[in-house]
């Protein structure tokens, strides 16, 4: 009598490990899988880059508002205002237009303490700039060359208006020059940016605080 026939099992790989197939497979996501970090990465890091340069711009306008308002809110006022209490507040200097202003105020030396300089702010080949020399109470034959701190690049215009009445009997309203030996009440500030410049600069609103230096 014939034994009954055993089906053969299927061949299996000599050293139990991956067939071709599966190993293509594997390749296959793992190919995948490294598109997908490296496209993750690339995004982070753009995002990154994005966020430091918005973080560093408004760290500038931040920087150039502090120093604007702080020389702006302590302009010295003319010792004269304190031997004649009934006149207006007296500005040592201060000349304003739409475009510029200049005036005499204190500016740190960096060692704790200030000194009085002739100060001017205006946009000079689009940047935001701050020249200053010493002030010098004496009448000098050659004014000191003055020194130029650049607060803002890029700018396309600078604009600078006056709170006050600009004759006897009429209304206060923002003026674009300032001629009075007294200081303005208010003085706006307003720095425009080019169209794809991402920047913006709200109206600036400083309003002068008076005090008189000591003699």
């Amino acid at each position: 009598m014939m034994a009954s026939a055993v089906p053969a099992s299927p061949a299996r790989h000599p050293d139990g490990g991956f067939s071709l197939l599966e190993v293509l497979v594997a390749l296959t996501v793992l190919g995948f899988l490294m598109v997908g970090l490296n496209q993750g990465v690339r995004t982070g890091l753009s995002l990154l880059t994005m966020q430091s340069r918005q973080v560093a711009t408004t760290a500038d306008l931040d920087a150039t508002a502090r120093v604007l308002r702080k020389l702006l809110t302590a302009i010295p006022v003319s010792p004269a205002v304190v031997l004649n209490p009934g006149a207006g507040p007296l500005a040592i200097s201060f000349n304003g237009t739409a475009g510029e202003l200049s005036f005499v105020g204190d500016l740190p030396t960096g060692l704790g303490g200030t000194r009085l300089a002739d100060i001017t702010l205006s946009a000079r080949g689009g940047r935001l700039v701050l020249a200053w020399a010493p002030h010098r109470h004496e009448v000098a034959t050659a004014a000191p060359e003055a020194a130029e701190t650049e607060l803002l690049r890029g700018i396309t215009h600078l604009e600078l208006a006056y709170w006050g009445a600009g004759a006897p009997n009429v209304p206060p309203g923002w003026l674009a020059r300032w001629e009075e030996k007294s200081l303005p009440p208010l003085i706006r500030i307003q720095v425009s940016f080019a169209k794809a410049d991402p920047r913006q600069w709200p109206a600036m609103i400083v309003a002068p605080q008076l005090w008189t230096p000591e003699l």
